[in-house]
């Protein structure tokens, strides 16, 4: 296998390109994508939108997984730029959400867990001329689809009180777009809140600045969403 130029470089990941249809994603810190493979394959039969999946050659690592190739902005790109307003971003983010805890949990027998990506936000979101897809399911695990909400909102929430952040306006109207849509769905449960604050805070990937964020950003929840009621 020919590996093209790099397209992009993640925390923990670099896409490199394969030809006009495929890409190869390898992890740095050469992690098993074995249990990702399994889920995006799932989730495709499934009907969800991920990349499609494509044969890993003899040559690639375990660490290597081989997709779509995507064309079009990620959801956060198009934020940014004003194409795609907040109040859309939070319907989509929000449908994207209820439509994954459609899907029953793979391997789990608790009836009520569901297939969580846990990472579900503006920038692992590409608009395709299909719709949207959404990548990056390094963190996927199976459990309440409420811990799901609580990551998607802490996420948005730490950059909306992040100080040095130039999107923190966006984010918050974003995050204050979400949470009714979140309401309807069930809400963030104060113990769904609670745990999502302590996986953020077990993070490598979080820089020490964003770590101390989090206890701010999960009370802007509380404080936009009491109950499952936003305020201003």
């Amino acid at each position: 296998m020919r590996i093209g130029q790099l397209l992009g470089t993640g925390r923990s990941a670099d896409v490199y390109a394969i030809d006009e249809a495929w890409v190869l994603r390898r992890y740095r810190d050469n992690s098993d994508a074995t249990p990702e493979l399994a889920v995006m394959s799932y989730l495709s039969a499934c009907g969800y939108p991920v990349p499609r999946l494509g044969p890993n050659p003899a040559t690639a690592t375990p660490s290597d997984l081989v997709l779509q190739r995507l064309t079009g902005p990620t959801m956060l790109e198009s934020l940014l730029s004003g194409a795609l307003a907040e109040d859309e971003g939070g319907a989509m983010l929000a449908g994207l959400l209820t439509d994954l805890h459609t899907i029953p949990a793979r391997v789990s027998q608790d009836p009520e867990d569901r297939i969580l990506h846990l990472d579900l936000h503006p920038d692992n979101v590409m608009l395709t001329p299909d719709g949207p897809v959404v990548i990056d399911w390094r963190t996927t695990a199976e459990g309440p689809p409420a811990l799901d909400r609580a990551m998607s909102s802490l996420i948005l929430a730490q950059v909306a009180v992040d100080p040095a952040s130039p999107s923190a306006a966006g984010a918050r109207s974003l995050l204050k777009a979400l949470l009714p849509h979140l309401a309807d769905q069930g809400g963030i449960p104060t113990p769904h809140l609670a745990q999502a604050k302590r996986r953020r805070a077990t993070d490598s990937n979080l820089s020490p600045d964003e770590l101390a964020l989090i206890d701010e950003a999960a009370d802007l929840i509380s404080e936009l969403d009491p109950g499952g009621r936003p305020r201003a």
